[in-house]
């Protein structure tokens, strides 16, 4: 009896942490705003509702799946258009009014993991996808090299960003600060140069490219769906 007990509790276990592990999903995260994220005070309140208003999210999917569906090394991307500045300085919320967003999902994604990649997205930016307008393919590679602030992300000729790391000359009053959190929930996430951030696709009433900004976040992702 007590063999019969060990056995099933370890099966048991074993269920549980399989379970556990399966509806992981890790990756990495790039993001970038029409206004700096790394700024004075100063800088930042006098940019509010009037900078800001855009914004390109990537992510990539390193491991793990949504809701049941494996979507080991896709990525998705969400650009976003508001009214307002979007995102919160972690105590105020902007009044970011209404907002249009596009998501790009990884070309090679199946019919299952398209759908699984827009749910995903839908859930981990609840506010920004109340009103997507457009969801198209695109080949979509993303690489962060932490250690030296950089990252590529590209959606085919739709959506691109690219950073370097933050240096001493990038600072303006120093009195910088992360006067902006992330759009969406992440790790380890650090602010970064964005040498270009660019969205020229369909469906935003509006296309946009930023050069030389102190504008983007590297980050990781680990959610459960």
């Amino acid at each position: 009896m007590k063999c019969f007990t060990l056995l099933l509790t370890t099966i048991l276990w074993m269920v549980s942490v399989q379970a556990a592990l399966a509806d992981k999903i890790t990756g990495e995260y790039l993001e970038a705003r029409t206004c700096d994220v790394y700024t004075g005070p100063c800088f930042g309140n006098a940019e509010m509702s009037l900078a800001g208003k855009e914004a390109v999210m990537a992510w990539k999917v390193d491991e793990g799946s949504w809701k049941g569906v494996t979507l080991d090394g896709l990525g998705v991307a969400l650009v976003v258009k508001a009214e307002g500045t979007l995102g919160t300085d972690g105590i105020f919320p902007m009044q970011a009014g209404k907002t249009a967003a596009v998501i790009i999902v990884d070309e090679n994604a199946s019919s299952e993991q398209r759908g699984a990649l827009i749910a995903f997205v839908k859930d981990n930016a609840k506010e920004l996808t109340k009103n997507v307008l457009n969801t198209v393919s695109a080949p979509i590679t993303l690489k962060n090299d932490h250690l030296e602030g950089k990252g590529v992300f590209s959606a085919g000729k739709l959506a691109s960003i690219e950073t370097r790391q933050m240096k001493k000359t990038d600072c303006v009053c120093t009195n910088e600060m992360v006067f902006y959190q992330p759009l969406t929930k992440v790790e380890n996430f650090a602010p970064a140069y964005a040498l270009r951030q660019s969205f020229q696709g369909e469906g935003l009433n509006g296309k946009w490219t930023n050069n030389n900004t102190r504008s983007a976040f590297l980050a990781t992702f680990r959610v459960k769906s």
